[in-house]
């Protein structure tokens, strides 16, 4: 290979290099922004809640709700869930609302013993009076394998991932029937387990997709950098040798 060509492979190579790690970093910044319009969206206080009903209407906005729910007999049992460093579940259970959606409703979490055993959920029973923050589901990262697995007790899956499509076919609803966010239940009210309002549980904060945006865009700088001293050095060497 002659040494224009190395040098158009090598400037090939470093040009594909930086442009992956741009993708890369233009993605963690969209990621940031999108978090920072999720929190952006927070409402202010919870005197302004809205009935279920209202809340769907408008799908893309954060809303406190207050309605009147009937839980139905079946739970859902996100797993991986850190709480103050203690790995566990975050426990799902349907709700069914006077206009027939059925919304999931996060009761909290629950730790799991070392041995990854289930704990025995207490499922809410009736109709009952609810309030809480309208809010999407956890983020599901990259899916990878079936998004919920069958236990040993009964209407109960363990979901790696909040799949609302996979969790409406396991519950037997018609299309459009389970909402597309989530009820948070507030802490403040004596059900369920422990629990916050955190918008970006598991997750990382928007201040750190900025901190891996900018080393994306700094090592594609560092590539190119490094592959000009390369040309420089080569180019030097070149001349070293047709000037002796």
């Amino acid at each position: 290979m002659t040494r224009q060509h190395t040098a158009i492979f090598g400037w090939s190579l470093a040009l594909l290099v930086a442009a992956l790690f741009c993708v890369l970093g233009g993605w963690q910044l969209q990621r940031m922004h999108q978090k920072e319009a999720l929190l952006a969206q927070l409402p202010p206080g919870r005197e302004a809640a809205v009935s279920l009903a209202e809340a769907a209407a408008a799908p893309d906005a954060l809303h406190w709700v207050a309605d009147q729910l009937q839980f139905l007999p079946a739970t859902v049992l996100l797993d991986n869930q850190l709480r103050d460093g203690r790995a566990g579940i975050k426990v799902y259970q349907p709700a069914r609302a006077a206009t027939g959606t059925v919304v999931l409703v996060d009761l909290g979490w629950l730790p799991l013993p070392a041995d990854r055993s289930l704990p025995a959920i207490n499922t809410l029973q009736g109709t009952q009076a609810v309030q809480g923050l309208w809010a999407p589901a956890p983020a599901s990262g990259i899916a990878l394998g079936p998004a919920l697995t069958a236990t040993t007790q009964p209407q109960t899956w363990l979901a790696t991932r909040i799949d609302l499509p996979a969790i409406a076919a396991q519950l037997q609803l018609g299309n459009g029937a389970l909402a597309p966010k989530v009820l948070r239940l507030d802490p403040a009210m004596p059900l369920g387990y422990a629990r916050d309002l955190d918008l970006l549980p598991n997750t990382l904060p928007p201040s750190r997709h900025l901190g891996y945006a900018v080393q994306w865009f700094a090592m594609a700088l560092a590539v190119l950098l490094i592959a000009l001293v390369l040309q420089f050095r080569r180019r030097r060497t070149a001349g070293v040798g047709n000037g002796g």
